[in-house]
């Protein structure tokens, strides 16, 4: 399949993991940002293949692990109101709230339906015009210019029973913080690719020079991750810090310009919570007073929701990259995808399922990652 077998080519990882090895001297810090870099980094086992020297910190990027419980909490008020049709992606109906979740609230007697674009809960608004229909809308700059369409369109066709429950973040925000905070060890980000490929990569260059550090633009398959730490380490080593594209396939420098002005169109930029982590000054996007009519927080009063979040969960050091998901004592234990304590072992996307997923359900011993090593490279 073109674009994807080209870049799960074993003699070419081998090539790379070499050169990695060759170049790196000293220990170094990698971030991947996305969550799908995370599941294709453990699925395929590269973080146990790499040089000793190389560590890869899981980032935040997942969308649905880092909304803030208090919207978590605000949606489960919304879907069990009556007359109100609630419409989500299929991860966000078993993360959980305070007390339940979304499927809770669907087995309670709410409305709660899954779809598979901000379209679908549209076209819903049209044929019930006598409910309230609202969409879940989270998520980075990939899914934001989808759901400014969903709000244009619905303005467009007069549909005045159409909201948008709005928790969008930003990427470069969130880096800024990860960089600021005093116990970061990041030296360098393999950045989202598909982040970059909406937004383009004009907002990195003053983050790499600011903080001094190597942001390379990083797919997702094999071959894309490790051509992404081997140019991250080769800046590491030359005491060099640049943004550099390696995901060219899909990343131009300007993005999708069309993209950008449906965002800046619809939405404007706020200080956002994220889940674990805290408030991040001008990390989220809002919608701009032409169009708060279709905004649910406005629409329907949850201003007095209370929100606890479980003491055992460590999803929120997992997401700054301060331990990895085996280092929390819930992990695998009362905390399973069965019964999740964190959104990060509820997401297709979070870092502790993908742990789990792939069954990396202990911290891996040195003994168990050289044999990995030799496994891929028995002439190393």
């Amino acid at each position: 399949m073109k674009y994807i077998d080209e870049f799960n080519d074993p003699d070419l990882a081998r090539r790379l993991l070499d050169e990695i090895r060759a170049t790196a001297t000293r220990p170094w810090a990698l971030m991947e940002v996305c969550g799908g870099q995370t599941h294709s980094i453990i699925r395929h086992g590269i973080d146990q293949l790499l040089p000793e020297q190389v560590e890869l910190i899981h980032g935040p990027g997942c969308p649905v692990c880092v909304t803030p419980l208090e919207i978590i909490d605000k949606a489960l008020e919304i879907a069990s109101r009556p007359g109100v049709i609630f419409c989500s992606f299929g991860d966000m109906l078993r993360v959980p709230g305070t007390d339940r979740d979304l499927f809770r609230v669907k087995g309670e007697g709410g409305d709660v339906r899954v779809v598979y674009s901000p379209l679908d809960a549209l076209e819903l608004a049209r044929s019930n015009p006598d409910r309230e229909v609202v969409f879940f809308a989270i998520g980075f700059e990939t899914t934001a210019p989808a759901n400014a369409m969903a709000v244009h369109q619905a303005r467009r066709l007069g549909l005045a029973n159409f909201s948008l429950l709005v928790s969008h973040v930003r990427v470069p925000p969130a880096i800024e913080a990860i960089m600021s905070a005093p116990a970061c060890r990041v030296q360098g980000f393999l950045a989202a690719g598909h982040v970059c490929s909406v937004m383009g990569t004009a907002e990195y260059p003053e983050l790499a020079e600011r903080f001094g550090v190597p942001l390379v633009v990083t797919g997702f398959e094999p071959l894309d991750i490790l051509e992404g730490i081997r140019r991250a380490v080769r800046q590491l080593e030359s005491g060099e810090h640049r943004v550099e594209n390696a995901y060219a396939r899909a990343v131009r420098e300007d993005g999708n310009p069309a993209a950008v002005r449906m965002i800046e169109e619809v939405f404007e930029v706020t200080d956002r919570s994220w889940r674990g982590i805290g408030r991040i000054p001008s990390s989220g996007w809002r919608l701009t007073d032409a169009f708060r009519a279709f905004d649910a927080e406005h629409r329907f009063d949850v201003t007095r929701i209370r929100t606890e979040e479980p003491a055992e969960c460590r999803s929120g050091d997992v997401l700054q990259g301060l331990i990895k998901p085996t280092e929390c004592s819930a992990f695998g234990t009362t905390c399973t995808p069965r019964t999740p304590l964190g959104a990060t072992m509820v997401s297709s996307e979070g870092a502790c399922a993908a742990y789990y997923l792939y069954r990396r359900m202990n911290a891996p011993t040195p003994q168990a990652t050289r044999a990995a090593r030799e496994e891929m490279n028995p002439v190393a």
